[in-house]
């Protein structure tokens, strides 16, 4: 019988059974383990997740995020406004000078004082003219004298000459010396009309109801003929001067609106220039601007006039437009209560809200705020609705 080492055949066979025996017993016995620890996973897996899907089944549904909405009404146009700059001034503003020279005795009125129409402002010195009125007076009454002596010379003379005892010379003589004092009288007359209209040419009246502006003298100066004494403001009716373009359509033109300093005030026009200016290239439009009170002459103001655009759309707040891909604007909507994307296009935008027009429907429902708080497809609750 063959050996190995010590070992006969029968020996190694035994030997090799028992050890495949022993990996059959492993194996077997490791398998049961496992199939009995997967069964417990499932068994355990299940009950929790049925007492999971009970928690959930349990919890209330969220709330849906409250929003407020505005209906889209779709108008016609949108109209844009055009500025253009003019400046105020007044109806009326001269410059008030003595036609005749001389010293200035009295200015009865101050820069910014309010005077009537017929007011006395200002007056020379009248010594000179008054001198002169009584030496003319005086003259006239001394021809005046001798006029009644002539004209007794002359009746006699003509009885004596019906008589026969006066020549025809003396006669003419008479009659001469009496026409030439009634000249001398209407000379004097003229002279003392002269004086009168001086006196009135050396005090200023004011021409209408007005305000003082610039005071040009003090008092007590000697002032030529034509020198200015002060300026007078008439201020009854504002009037606003605007250069506007050619192209302007007169008939908007007949109430407007004007801003001073961030203050409207209704205007009405009044007249436009035929001619056109050399340096702007416009037509001068002089508007009257009705308003109790009145803006400060020599401010500058704007002219406000809308210009209609024709155009289907809507208004919305600049708030509830957002940027999409590709640099196009979307706005959300709500529709049966779920959150809808639009997409617009903006044609005017002021400080506030923009002029659009997009692919909603009239009378969707804009979300005007608190759209970022909602994406499209969630459903929201409607505040507006809810009254």
């Amino acid at each position: 019988m063959l050996t190995l080492k010590g070992l006969t055949m029968a020996d190694v066979t035994e030997r090799s059974f028992l050890r495949r025996a022993a990996r059959f017993v492993v194996n077997v016995t490791l398998t049961m383990a496992v199939v009995a620890v997967s069964g417990f996973a499932v068994v355990f897996g299940s009950e929790f997740l049925a007492d999971r899907a009970e928690a959930s089944a349990a919890t209330n549904t969220a709330e849906r995020i409250p929003v407020e909405v505005t209906d889209l009404t779709l108008l016609d146009g949108y109209s844009v406004p055009r500025h253009f700059v003019g400046q105020v001034e007044a109806t009326a503003s001269v410059a008030l000078s003595f036609e005749l020279g001389g010293r200035l005795s009295e200015l009865l009125v101050d820069e910014g004082a309010q005077v009537e129409a017929g007011q006395l402002l200002a007056r020379l010195d009248t010594s000179l003219l008054l001198a002169e009125r009584e030496r003319l007076e005086a003259t006239r009454a001394a021809t005046s004298a001798q006029l009644v002596l002539a004209e007794s010379r002359l009746a006699r003379a003509t009885a004596l000459r019906a008589e026969g005892f006066a020549s025809e010379e003396a006669l003419d003589q008479a009659r001469a010396t009496r026409d030439e004092l009634l000249s001398r009288i209407q000379e004097t007359d003229a002279a003392i009309g002269t004086v009168a209209i001086n006196l009135e040419k050396s005090e200023i009246f004011a021409p209408f109801d007005g305000r003082v502006g610039r005071r040009n003298v003090d008092g007590g100066e000697t002032l030529s003929a034509g020198s200015p004494v002060l300026t007078l403001i008439e201020t009854a009716a504002p009037q606003l001067r605007v250069g506007l373009p050619l192209a302007i359509d007169l008939d908007l033109l007949e109430h407007v609106e004007i801003s001073v300093d961030g203050v409207s005030y209704p205007a009405r026009l009044m007249h436009v220039r035929p001619d056109i200016d050399p340096v702007t290239r416009t037509r001068t439009a002089i508007f009257a601007i009705e308003a109790e009170t009145a803006p400060i002459f020599g401010q500058t103001a704007t002219l406000v006039l809308e210009t209609p655009i024709e155009a289907v759309g809507t208004w919305l707040p600049l708030d509830a437009l957002q940027e999409g891909l590709g640099g196009i604007w979307t706005v959300l909507v709500v529709d049966d209560g779920v959150v809808r994307m639009a997409a617009v296009e903006i044609l005017h935008t002021e400080a506030t809200r923009a002029y659009v027009r997009g692919t909603f429907q009239p009378g969707a429902q804009l979300i005007n705020s608190g759209a970022h708080r909602v994406v499209p497809g969630q459903q929201v609750r409607i505040l507006s609705a809810e009254g």
